[in-house]
């Protein structure tokens, strides 16, 4: 079994990327950090998610292990820097760029390889989508001196979260999620979904593990996923399939299922029962099946 999606994938390395570097160009991009506090962070210090006087920006390396840099001049990319975590320069590109009006996307994520940037418009997060951070503004380059810019990131994703409550089968290996709706393709230019997706992944199950989290980037804020769940055992039979019709996701939220997949077969994961409350990003929305 195979992650996929509906989209022809560039890869990286079709880019016209540069090596990373921090130095030696007359622009320099340096990443301030992160604007969201991770759940784990925001309970392990006592935040508040409402406290916006406590909620300072992290570092990238706490919650990305990839970063893109791209520049554009209209509609033609002028230079792209891929980095990961490790590199001396992580967070911080350095380009040599002539006098003129530019548009910046840097694009942060933990993916397995960097992500393809043929346009603003598609920038695609390649085999999967994990939580994934952007910037976009213009920069106006004139005369002999270095622009230094600090550029603070937002968090593009939404998450579904899938929390099993019943008794998972010892034989289960691995969940199969198929969901369409939303996108494995990011906009710079508007901070959403720029395609159509039918995006598949796989999450193999660890001990005690029930909590099982997949990504997009929806195309607006009132945008719906419809999902399929099957778990499989080992060698690929079938143990159990759910169907998630109209998932409400909005970008930096969380939309947590929590039920029975086992011992329900055939019952619908929808319920009109809401319970709001603080999560792990901007608030997470509860919903059992």
């Amino acid at each position: 079994m195979v992650l996929s999606a509906c989209e022809r994938l560039i890869p990286a390395d079709e880019e016209a990327a540069t090596p990373a570097a921090g130095t030696g160009g007359n622009v320099i991009l340096r990443v301030g950090g992160m604007e969201q506090i991770p759940f784990n962070v925001a309970k392990r210090q006592g935040i508040g998610l409402a406290d916006a006087s406590t909620r300072a920006a992290q570092d990238i390396g706490e919650l990305c292990s990839r970063i893109s840099f791209a520049v554009f001049e209209g509609e033609k990319k002028v230079k792209v820097v891929h980095q990961k975590l490790g590199d001396a320069s992580f967070g911080t590109a350095a380009f040599s760029l002539e006098d003129g009006t530019y548009q910046v996307a840097v694009f942060a994520h933990s993916g397995e390889s960097s992500v393809s940037i043929p346009s603003l418009d598609k920038m695609t997060a390649n085999r999967r989508v994990t939580d994934t951070f952007l910037y976009y503004g213009e920069l106006k380059v004139s005369g002999t001196e270095t622009i230094t810019r600090d550029v603070q990131l937002q968090r593009r994703v939404a998450m579904f979260r899938l929390v099993i409550t019943d008794e998972i089968p010892a034989t289960a290996a691995f969940l199969w999620f198929q969901y369409k709706g939303g996108s494995s393709t990011l906009s710079a230019l508007t901070g959403y979904g720029s395609v159509n997706s039918t995006q598949t992944e796989i999450r193999t199950i660890s001990s005690g593990q029930r909590q099982f989290d997949i990504y997009t980037f929806p195309h607006d804020e009132d945008d719906v996923l419809n999902i399929t769940l099957r778990v499989f055992d080992a060698g690929e039979n079938m143990l159990a399939e759910c169907e998630f019709e109209d998932v409400p996701v909005t970008r930096n939220q969380i939309t947590r299922y929590t039920g029975a997949v086992f011992s329900s077969q055939g019952a619908s994961a929808s319920s009109t029962f809401r319970l709001t409350a603080d999560g792990e990003w901007g608030g997470e929305t509860a919903y059992p099946f």
